[in-house]
């Protein structure tokens, strides 16, 4: 019998808090367990060399399965 897989990715969208996210995600019937904050970049050409500029953040948090 193939392991469900209990585990997802929740990313707070641009139109929501991280509060709509949770609540999103207890409606899912999942729980969070983890929180990161991943950069956003954007390659620009500086003097010749490609350069990475953050130019955001996204919240993503990682649920289990209640």
């Amino acid at each position: 019998m193939p392991k469900k897989n209990n585990k997802k990715r929740f990313e707070v969208q641009e139109n929501e808090t991280i509060g709509d996210c949770l609540d999103r995600m207890k409606k899912e019937g999942y729980t969070p367990i983890r929180r990161a904050e991943e950069p956003i970049f954007r390659e620009e050409t500086k003097g010749g060399e490609k350069v990475m500029e953050p130019i955001g953040r996204k919240i993503v948090f990682q649920a289990v399965k209640e």
